[in-house]
Parts: C-alpha cells; structure tokens; sequence
C-alpha cells in the first residue's frame, strides 16, 4: 500500500524536528524526509525538498500555514 509523505497545501500545522532522512526508494531519485512531532503530540514523516532539508537539525521547530510551504520558525 502506498502512503504519501507530502506535505498538502491545505494543511497547517506547528512542530519539532525529531529526525532526519533521505532514501532513494525508486532507485533513481533522491527523496529527504523529516521525522516531525507536532504541538499535540503526534508524530508523521514527511517529504522536503533538499535545500530546506539540508538547513535543519533535529530540535529546530517549523511551522506550516494553510497555502505556503514549511517554514523554520
């Protein structure tokens, strides 16, 4: 079964990186995810694009509006 990691347009939302990823799970294309836990206590993978990976650690928080991409807070 196929689960999406991206982040949607629609969704708002406000966390703390937990973890770092990349993997190249078709072979041929180099994919970076972060481990996010959010303000309520969850948690879920999800896919970055490399530049906005590259320039977080774990512990930096990001905050995601409705409309507009993550952003470090």
């Amino acid at each position: 079964m196929f689960r999406s990691r991206r982040v949607r347009k629609s969704e708002a939302w406000e966390g703390v990186v937990s973890g770092k990823s990349r993997r190249m799970p078709d072979g041929s294309n180099l994919y970076h995810y972060l481990d996010v836990t959010f303000t309520d206590g969850t948690s879920k993978k999800i896919r970055v694009n490399g530049s906005f990976w590259d320039s977080l650690r774990p512990g930096d928080q990001i905050i995601k509006q409705a409309g507009s991409d993550p952003v470090k807070k």
